[in-house]
């Protein structure tokens, strides 16, 4: 019993010690954006601002366009996960009922898609759009978004197709449904919390991406939110902390705010999908 709760106790502390790990670079950019100039350079910095200060946002909205890059970060975004959904949706549908081997080596390929850098394929796609004439265009950037969001969301959701029992679908076939039908109005509502989830997987990796937009993207009026942080750091590499802080502070709060609206209804879809099968 000792043993048991001292392997218990341990888990605990090493998942307090991660949840530390994880939030303190956020609670230090949140102190961070509301501390005055003098206590930004003060060689005994605090956790709390002495004297806290909305000087810092009111700075970085003057000095960049953070509402129009937020915007366009959010339509690029919204975008990606509308469409990587619609395409992930069938295809994961048909990869996990036809268990061939070409649908395996096709689930092989994209897990191993995940592990190619950026600047291998950065090139290509830019002599593709290019091509297309599609170079800084929102349409472009949400293009590359989403073939660089496809291979993961097709990857989870094939593992919630798999969940889904069959039996429902065979119903469906007597009853006379074809495979189209089936998928609509049998498998996909119950596949809603893996719809969200994924939705969500690549609203945030859209949100958050740096250098296809940087590189793709040359019209400062287009450019997104990632982007536009960066010109808070002067040519010689000497950041405008407290503005930049601030920045970076708004740019984190959509995805915070995304995912506690809906990790409920992930979480109770989960357990709903898991009573009925």
């Amino acid at each position: 019993m000792r043993t048991s709760r001292t392997g218990r106790a341990g888990q605990y502390a090493a998942l307090l010690a991660y949840l530390v790990f994880l939030a303190f670079p956020f609670l230090w950019l949140v102190s961070t954006a509301f501390k005055p100039p003098r206590e930004l350079a003060s060689l005994h910095p605090t956790w709390i601002p002495e004297d806290p200060t909305l000087a810092n946002f009111r700075q970085a909205f003057d000095e960049q366009p953070l509402l129009d890059a937020a915007l366009n970060s959010l339509a690029a975004a919204l975008g990606t996960a509308v469409i990587a959904v619609l395409l992930a949706t069938p295809m994961a549908y048909v990869m996990a009922r036809r268990r061939t081997r070409l649908a395996r080596a096709a689930i092989g390929w994209v897990v191993v898609s995940q592990a190619f850098p950026l600047v291998l394929v950065i090139i290509p796609l830019f002599l593709v759009l290019r091509n297309l004439r599609l170079i800084d265009s929102m349409t472009g950037l949400v293009m590359v978004y989403v073939v660089w969001a496809l291979p993961f969301a097709l990857w989870m959701l094939v593992g919630y197709v798999r969940a889904v029992p069959r039996e429902l679908e065979e119903a469906a076939a007597v009853d006379g449904a074809g495979r189209l039908r089936t998928l609509v109005s049998v498998t996909a509502p119950l596949l809603a919390p893996g719809l969200v989830a994924t939705a969500l997987f690549a609203f945030v990796t859209a949100w958050n991406e740096f250098f296809f937009a940087l590189v793709l993207l040359k019209t400062p009026e287009k450019q997104t939110l990632p982007v536009v942080l960066t010109h808070f750091i002067g040519a010689e590499g000497v950041a405008d902390l407290g503005p930049l802080a601030a920045a970076a502070f708004l740019a984190t709060l959509p995805s915070l705010v995304v995912f506690a609206l809906i990790q409920r209804r992930i979480t109770g879809g989960m357990l709903t999908g898991a009573v009925k099968s």
